[in-house]
């Protein structure tokens, strides 16, 4: 019995035979998908938008708008994290079966402390593009200044050679 180590190639390569000779000849590719899509049973959004605390159903705890001031807010959910922390520790020791509002309030200011840190997100990521470009000029005007030695050097050793054939 003749088995092989992979499947045949699915029927559609049919669509390609022709595209050494003439590259027109194949399809288009298929558009890129726009608005929602279902991948795996959960359905996507093409959109790179930071749903907020609302639309999510939970309750925002720090102030609304532009003007936020993140590392504050982040300290204070912090707190506001071990506080609640230290009051479950309580609640476990004296009253066991009080313990599940606890809990919702620390995955409360847990969601709130995640969506904070989403939205620094393009900040990030425009700061380490930044950072990379930097990098990247830094890397380059060393490579010219390599360059631009090397090039003295031999200059240098070319004039030597020179001087050296006219006194002969």
């Amino acid at each position: 019995m003749a088995t092989a180590t992979y499947p045949p190639p699915p029927p559609y390569y049919r669509l390609y035979k022709d595209y050494l000779e003439d590259p027109k000849s194949a399809p288009e590719p298929p558009p890129p998908i726009e608005g929602t899509y279902v991948c795996f049973g959960g359905t996507y959004t093409t959109s790179d938008v930071l749903p907020s605390l609302e639309e999510q159903g939970v309750r925002q705890l720090y102030p609304k708008g532009a003007n936020v001031d993140f590392k504050k807010e982040l300290r204070s959910l912090n707190g506001e994290l071990q506080l609640h922390i230290l009051e479950l520790a309580d609640i476990l020791i004296e009253r066991p079966s009080q313990y599940a509002r606890r809990v919702e309030e620390i995955s409360t200011v847990f969601k709130n402390l995640h969506h904070l840190l989403n939205s620094l997100r393009p900040h990030q990521a425009r700061a380490t593009l930044i950072h990379i470009l930097e990098l990247q000029i830094e890397r380059r005007k060393e490579a010219v200044e390599d360059i631009k030695k090397r090039r003295e050097e031999a200059r240098r050793l070319l004039n030597e050679s020179l001087a050296t054939l006219d006194d002969q």
